[in-house]
């Protein structure tokens, strides 16, 4: 993977020069997962790490802010579920912090797009459909992210695989594309950019490093598990992608009984992911990881993802072939 032969679309800039990064490689902003020590090792191995604002009061994101930029000289950026119930307090500390970079995620992208550019901020939306994809070219994104239904956390009611979504997104839109979902290695980093993408964004592998702020008990669960071990639920809420565990039976019998969106918002309760991922409950937590967990075993640091994600991808260009 080289920065300097990242070629862009007619009328766009590369991704790496957009985010002044040496590689497209984004770290998702999870959370529970994406604390400033995470953000900072991504970007400082040349790839831009994300604070993840989801599971941040306003003063905890301030702080981690100002932990990322002492930790690092490199760009970062912070991701902000537009649903987030204090939004205007977050996007005001953004501006006093002078924040560069924020992806925006589960909302409308007209909301705060063109109010954060005004500020100096570039700013990329997480999508999960083409639909959206065309929304976020009229509300003037500077990039997007396409997740596909095999990402952890929060999905798409779609449910539109990342092979399929890139493509269809690729072909509704020429703004610079990410590919999100099932991404883990390098070999699907190729994959992504030979569908359109021109970059990645990885969340998984990375909720799984040594950095993580997720704890050692939700990690190591995590890299035990086996294909079919996650499964999209809470449909009626938000759907999300989930780790078998006792909450996790009760969220699936509850739906297949016809619980209603009212009594699954009483069974989630508050806190149940920081239960989960942050705290370490393995059993009354909330689970939320990718279906690419499957493919992995240890617990790595980030510096060594990233030199295993460029190698990978670097021979897997190198093998291409045809086969026909």
């Amino acid at each position: 993977m080289d920065a300097n032969n990242d070629k862009p679309r007619s009328g766009t800039l590369p991704l790496t020069s957009l985010f002044g990064i040496k590689y497209p490689i984004i770290q998702g902003g999870m959370v529970w997962c994406s604390g400033w020590r995470l953000a900072s090792a991504v970007s400082n191995a040349g790839g831009l790490g994300l604070l993840g604002a989801g599971s941040m009061y306003p003063e905890v994101l301030r702080e981690h802010i100002r932990k990322c930029r002492t930790a690092t000289d490199k760009p970062f950026g912070v991701n902000v579920p537009l649903m987030y119930p204090q939004i205007e307090e977050i996007m005001q500390i953004l501006v006093e912090e002078k924040v560069k970079i924020v992806f925006t995620s589960a909302g409308n992208p007209k909301t705060w797009t063109a109010w954060l550019q005004h500020r100096g901020i570039t700013v990329a939306h997480v999508v999960s459909s083409s639909k959206f994809a065309i929304k976020c070219e009229e509300a003037g994104v500077d990039a997007i992210v396409a997740e596909g239904f095999e990402a952890g956390g929060h999905n798409g009611r779609e449910e539109t695989t990342t092979l399929c979504l890139i493509p269809a997104v690729r072909k509704a839109t020429t703004l610079p594309l990410i590919a999100a979902g099932g991404i883990g290695t390098g070999e699907s980093i190729f994959a992504a950019t030979v569908l359109g993408a021109e970059g990645v964004q990885i969340g998984t592998r990375f909720a799984l490093t040594k950095e993580s702020s997720a704890s050692e008990a939700f990690k190591e669960y995590s890299l035990r598990l086996n294909e079919g071990d996650t499964k999209l639920l809470l449909k009626k809420l938000a759907p999300t992608r989930l780790v078998k565990n006792t909450f996790r039976d009760a969220v699936e019998e509850a739906e297949n009984r016809g619980a209603s969106a009212e009594e699954l918002r009483e069974l989630l309760g508050r806190g149940r992911a920081k239960k989960g991922i942050f705290e370490g409950d393995l059993e009354e937590g909330e689970l939320e990881i990718g279906q690419v967990a499957a493919l992995f075993r240890q617990i790595e640091s980030v510096d060594e993802v990233m030199t295993e994600l460029i190698e990978n991808y670097n021979k897997a260009v190198n093998r291409n072939y045809s086969i026909f």
